[in-house]
């Protein structure tokens, strides 16, 4: 059996959304959940886990630690569920709790990468063990992974940031909308902070990636984006480029 007090030190520190139609089974596993889990979030559907997946990172500045989630759910099913917040955060650890053992829903689930199956009804001793041995994985990468995000999450003028993982644009809280082409800019001028990218450096940078942009639609595309930044985010260096200005707060 596993020891309660082993498996708190592993996960007092860590967040979990739990996504369950059956409002009794959802109810009872996150009293269960609250015991060894700082946060532990839980939403009736797989439309209602994206949206608080997507709420807490705006919130937080960092995804679920673990996510747990039933197949079979109303609006959008595990399988769904798993395949956006994969496109969000491809290292997401998740677990899947079915009933449904049924090729067709696991064969998916095993391509797209989740850690582990927990078959219903729940035996929450394996359950807790399951948890205990995802929380070993996050805590055996826990300064390679604080790294990596210090890396990737850029820190733009005032209150704004930008994952370079996620390409997730938060300006004052609020997640902006970004089309590919301004994804690419951001992603080019956010990784030296304060240095020049001439528009030949940018011209070239979109022909490596198949993408076509001259000189006339960099300017326009600069233009919008400037809109959804701070003022003063992007420099205009007038017949050379532009730069991202370094925040000095």
């Amino acid at each position: 059996m596993l020891n309660s007090k082993e498996l708190l030190a592993r996960t007092k520190g860590l967040s979990i959304l739990f996504a369950e139609d059956h409002d009794d089974l959802r109810e009872n596993t996150r009293e269960i959940l609250k015991t060894f889990f700082y946060q532990v979030d839980s939403a009736g559907n797989g439309e209602e886990a994206i949206r608080k997946y997507k709420e807490f990172y705006q919130k937080e500045f960092k995804h679920y630690d673990i996510i747990l989630s039933d197949i079979q759910m109303p609006r959008i099913n595990g399988v769904e569920l798993v395949e956006s917040i994969y496109e969000i955060n491809p290292d997401q650890i998740v677990i899947i709790v079915s009933a449904y053992d049924d090729s067709k829903y696991l064969l998916p689930l095993i391509n797209l990468g989740i850690e582990q199956f927990i078959k219903k009804p729940i035996d929450y001793q394996d359950l807790l063990k399951v948890l205990f041995n995802a929380a070993k994985k996050l805590g055996t990468s826990e300064t390679q992974n604080s790294t990596s995000k210090a890396l990737s999450q850029i820190k733009l003028n005032g209150s704004c940031t930008f994952n370079k993982d996620t390409n997730i644009l938060l300006v004052n809280g609020e997640m902006m909308t970004l089309t590919k082409y301004e994804i690419i800019f951001l992603q080019l001028i956010s990784d030296k902070i304060g240095v020049i990218y001439s528009n030949e450096d940018i011209t070239n940078h979109y022909n490596a990636l198949n993408e076509s942009l001259d000189i006339v639609n960099i300017r326009k595309l600069v233009s919008k984006l400037r809109k959804k930044l701070p003022e003063n985010s992007i420099e205009s260096i007038y017949g050379i480029g532009y730069r991202m200005i370094p925040n000095l707060h």
